[in-house]
C-alpha cells in the first residue's frame, strides 16, 4: 500500500531523528514530509535536502516561523530576524512553504497582538516571495490565544490575509484547531476562493485530552467531523497533500513504527474508505 497523497510532520514521530523520519515515511509509501526545525537542529541542511530527494519524498513545508509579538520593539525586531533565519533554512532544505504560528504575548491584548502579527508578516512577505517560499498562517484553537497565537480561528486568519493583501501569504488549515467553528464550511470556501488554502493538517480533537498540547488524537479518536471537513476542503479545490500532525506524549513513549501503522490504518478507514 502506498500513500502518495499523504505527508507526515516530523514532530509526529518526535523520538525519531530526521534520517529515521525520512526512511520510515518512505518505506511506507508516504509521499511527503514536513520538516520541523527541532528535528534538523544541528544537521547539515543540504545533506537533509539530498536525503529527502533520494528517498523520493516531496518536501511540503518547514515548521515553524512566526511568534511575531513582543512587549518591546527590540523583542519584535528579534522575531523578524529569527523569521529571516527560518526562511534561509527553508531555502537550504528546498521547502516551498513556511508555516507561521503567529504568536501572542502575555501582558497585551488581542488587538495589539494582531497588529504586531500583521506588521511582522508584512516585514518578511516580500523577502519570502523573492526566495520562492510561501508563508502560511496557521490559526490555532482559542485555548492557545493567550501565549501562542492571537489568530485563533479560520475566520480571523482569513481576515488577516485580506488585511495583508499580499500574494505570497496564505493559510494552513489544521482540523485540530478549526473543527469547532460553526461557519467552517463557509470560511473554507472563502479561504479557497481567495487562493489562501495552502496546507491542510489532519489529526483529531479528543474531548477528554489530558494535555492541551501533547494529547492530540489519531484520526477517529476524537470528536472532529473529519470526513465532512475533508469533503469541504476537497470540494473547494485543494490539491495538496493531507499532512498528519499529531503531538502525543503517549505515543512518543511507544514504538514510532507502530504509531505510523496506527495512523495509516486510521487514514485508510476515514479518508480512503469513505471517499474512494
Amino acid at each position: 500500500m502506498s500513500y502518495p497523497e499523504l505527508a507526515v510532520h516530523t514532530m509526529t514521530t518526535k523520538p525519531w531523528s530526521i534520517t529515521e523520519c525520512i526512511e520510515g515515511y518512505a518505506r511506507r509509501g508516504i509521499g511527503g514530509i514536513s520538516v520541523w526545525r527541532e528535528t534538523v537542529d544541528g544537521e547539515d541542511l543540504c545533506t537533509v535536502r539530498r536525503q529527502i530527494a533520494d528517498a523520493g519524498l516531496a518536501g511540503v513545508s518547514y515548521v515553524r516561523g512566526g511568534f511575531f509579538t513582543g512587549l518591546t520593539a527590540g523583542d519584535r525586531g528579534k522575531a523578524i530576524e529569527e523569521n529571516r533565519q527560518v526562511l534561509r533554512e527553508a531555502e537550504a532544505l528546498g521547502l516551498p512553504m513556511v508555516v507561521l504560528v503567529c504568536g501572542a504575548s502575555v501582558g497585551q491584548g488581542p488587538r495589539e497582538n494582531i497588529s504586531q502579527i500583521r506588521d511582522g508578516i508584512a516585514a518578511i512577505a516580500d523577502e519570502a516571495q523573492e526566495t520562492g517560499i510561501r508563508l502560511a498562517i496557521e490559526p490555532l484553537h482559542p485555548v492557545y490565544a493567550g501565549d501562542r497565537s492571537a489568530i485563533c480561528s479560520l475566520a480571523m486568519a482569513n481576515d488577516l490575509c485580506a488585511d495583508l493583501a499580499h500574494p505570497n501569504v496564505g493559510i494552513a488549515v489544521d482540523v485540530y484547531h478549526v473543527w469547532w467553528e460553526a461557519d467552517l464550511e463557509a470560511q473554507l470556501r472563502r479561504c479557497a476562493d481567495h487562493g489562501w488554502l495552502d496546507a491542510y493538517h489532519i489529526c483529531d480533537f479528543k474531548p477528554d485530552q489530558e494535555d492541551v498540547l501533547l494529547d492530540r488524537g489519531i484520526m477517529g479518536e476524537g470528536c472532529a467531523q473529519l470526513a465532512a471537513i475533508d469533503a469541504w476542503v476537497m470540494e473547494n479545490g485543494f490539491d495538496g497533500r493531507r499532512e498528519v500532525e499529531i503531538f502525543s506524549r503517549t505515543w512518543w513513549e511507544r514504538d514510532q513504527g507502530d504509531f505510523l501503522e496506527a495512523i495509516l490504518e486510521a487514514y485508510e478507514d476515514i479518508y480512503r474508505g469513505g471517499l474512494e
